[in-house]
């Protein structure tokens, strides 16, 4: 399902059985002071923690700028598209984005990132047991046990659908395998959110929480701009006015 792939994917690189405690932002520095997450202003990579809301007229401005800079296209039919046009699930291997090879797939490896308390499967540094994360989407902090995996999902912020309509079924492998692999394009979210949005862009669905909304149109803008993406006129009409534009 493009945009939405279900926790409970097979494990890759990881090993253990019981439990061990960590405790803590886990894998990409501190969250932004005084705020839960990271503004994507101050993350252009996506290796720091969650996602802060934008609120300052500065940051705005700074967001409708990088806004600004995404091209504009039709988007296609989704003639010939599979997620394995992306390389399976969670791959390690996918080269030339942060966190590759480091023997944790790339799911336990967000699950890190922006989770806190995390508590590791026994003899693993990998395995994500349990945690607490605040979602984004709907500002609701969440629970998470492996046992019901389903409760937080992995966001491809650019739905992979998506890009494959907007110019990535020309891409090669390599370059696909990175865009569903970089931490840039993904986010650990409430998981009844994440299924509502399957492949839409940002016209058609935004995150239920409103002050996350610009953040959430700022990501988008990066991931397009780095994968030379472009984006639905309506979308980018949209992001700008999450941003007050």
């Amino acid at each position: 399902m493009a945009g939405t792939v279900v926790l409970a994917a097979v494990l890759t690189g990881c090993a253990g059985g019981g439990l061990t405690d960590g405790s803590g932002w886990q894998g990409g520095g501190s969250p932004a002071s005084g705020s839960h997450g990271t503004s994507p202003l101050a993350d252009p990579d996506g290796t720091k923690p969650g996602l802060a809301a934008i609120s300052s007229e500065k940051d705005e401005s700074a967001a409708r700028d990088l806004i600004a800079g995404v091209s504009t296209k039709g988007r296609g039919p989704k003639t010939g598209y599979s997620r394995d046009a992306f390389g399976y699930a969670w791959m390690d291997t996918a080269d030339g984005v942060p966190l590759a090879r480091n023997g944790c797939d790339t799911r336990n490896d967000l699950l890190k990132r922006d989770g806190q308390n995390v508590r590791f499967r026994s003899g693993s540094d990998c395995v994500v047991m349990s945690m607490t994360l605040h979602d984004p989407y709907t500002g609701e902090e969440i629970d998470w046990k492996k046992r019901k995996a389903a409760a937080v999902q992995i966001d491809h912020m650019v739905p992979l659908s998506y890009a494959w309509q907007l110019g990535a079924a020309r891409w090669d492998e390599d370059k696909r395998e990175q865009l569903a692999n970089d931490p840039l394009n993904l986010l650990p979210v409430d998981g009844p959110s994440n299924s509502s949005k399957g492949d839409s862009g940002p016209a058609s669905w935004l995150p239920p929480s409103k002050v996350i909304r610009c953040s959430y149109a700022v990501r988008f803008a990066q991931v397009a701009l780095k994968y030379e993406l472009p984006v639905t006129a309506p979308d980018k009409r949209t992001m700008l006015a999450q941003c007050g534009g």
